[in-house]
């Protein structure tokens, strides 16, 4: 199996610690456009960009990076309650024109109630899903009619479209791929009848594989094939000991209050996976390595503060590609990764561990095609080694 790898834009900010502002920048329009060109240059095949409060908004940023990037893909949040389906679908559609078929589309039915009424959504758990599994049957039937120049009508529970009709379809048929994540049993069943990718947040890879399993059975008994991918952040340096070391440096600004607080704000979510990150480091206030590696290589500290994705790869270049590899042996061809601070860790990621992942992404790198230097002349006299054992 060959895996597609994905990086993150830190919309919300940035830094080299969490929960600090030390070591904090600012994330403007220059950074971001530097993140994600250095995201597209090193061979990565996309970037997350998230949503919520705490983010810019995300078709904002994305629009503001199409001219900035040449291959890379965006993919977007859509959520349900925001918006009406019919104008997410001219947004989708106009965007996927203007990028030359670069869109990948996110649903996300956003698992924190008070930052949802905020933004006028009082739907509980189980009503957000239903609305949102017809506002994406909306949004795909709408999109996919529009090659043909066909309308669309549909009366449900929370939404209704009469004569609805997208005069200029997108680049992607029948629609720009969507992907979704969710641990609920009403998230499993929405991603087996509705989307092309079900994202899962990074937990071991026995729990990571019993929520593929069934959304593939449901995905099936539903005459439906499900893609999968997986998110998580990563902490890779050319030794093991200096990866923890990282690991170490990125929490050593938190202090015990700022963990209480963010936990308590979390608990508060009607997020099943948000419940299921925040268990993974309920094993005492210890912040040991021993406390939070949940599994080889695999340390929940991330989660102490930040919401979401709590877990991260950690280890040297091999230990990283393996854990990899077992991820992909599940099913898993999508790795969406990230880390602190992004810039400087994409380039780290992908100069030590894309030449040992499958040969695909290795060849996005550009391989024997370079047309200037790779790395610096020695002596004015030679080209690196590197260079002179690709020619």
């Amino acid at each position: 199996m060959t895996v597609q790898v994905f990086w993150f834009l830190p919309t919300h900010g940035d830094s080299r610690y969490l929960g600090s502002a030390e070591g904090a920048r600012a994330v403007d329009l220059a950074y971001l456009q530097q993140v994600a060109g250095a995201a597209d240059a090193l061979g990565y095949e996309g970037v997350l960009i998230p949503t919520g409060r705490s983010c810019e908004d995300p078709w904002i940023v994305a629009s503001s990076l199409i001219g900035a990037t040449k291959r890379l893909k965006f993919l977007v949040a859509v959520r349900p309650g925001l918006h009406q389906p019919a104008l997410a679908a001219r947004m989708a559609a106009t965007f996927d024109r203007l990028s030359g078929g670069r869109l990948l589309v996110n649903l996300v039915t956003g698992g924190d109630r008070a930052e949802l009424e905020g933004d006028g959504v009082f739907l509980d758990h189980a009503a957000r899903y239903e609305q949102s599994a017809e506002f994406i049957r909306i949004w795909r039937e709408l999109i996919a009619r529009s090659h043909e120049g066909q309308g669309f009508d549909y009366d449900g529970e929370h939404l209704q479209v009469k004569g609805a009709k997208l005069l200029f379809p997108p680049v992607q048929r029948p629609h720009p791929p969507v992907w979704f994540g969710g641990s609920s049993e009403a998230a499993h069943e929405l991603a087996a009848e509705q989307v092309e990718r079900y994202l899962t947040w990074g937990e071991t890879p026995d729990e990571v594989a019993k929520k593929l399993a069934d959304v593939r059975a449901r995905a099936e008994r539903k005459g439906r094939r499900v893609e999968f991918g997986i998110r998580l952040h990563v902490i890779v340096r050319e030794t093991e000991e200096e990866a923890w070391r990282a690991a170490d440096a990125l929490i050593s600004r938190v202090d015990d209050a700022t963990v209480l607080r963010a936990q308590e704000a979390f608990a508060r979510m009607d997020s099943e996976g948000q419940r299921r990150m925040a268990a993974l480091h309920r094993k005492g206030a210890s912040r040991s390595r021993e406390a939070l590696e949940i599994s080889p290589n695999l340390w929940a500290g991330v989660g102490l503060v930040r919401g979401g994705a709590g877990t991260a790869l950690v280890g040297d270049p091999r230990q990283v590609a393996e854990r990899i590899g077992e991820y992909a042996a599940l099913g898993i061809d999508a790795f969406i990764l990230s880390g602190y601070p992004h810039l400087e860790e994409a380039y780290r990621f992908a100069e030590l561990v894309f030449p040992l992942l499958p040969r695909q992404v290795r060849e996005r790198l550009g391989g024997g095609s370079l047309t200037g230097p790779f790395g610096e002349v020695v002596a004015n006299v030679d080209a690196p080694s590197r260079l002179l054992s690709q020619s």
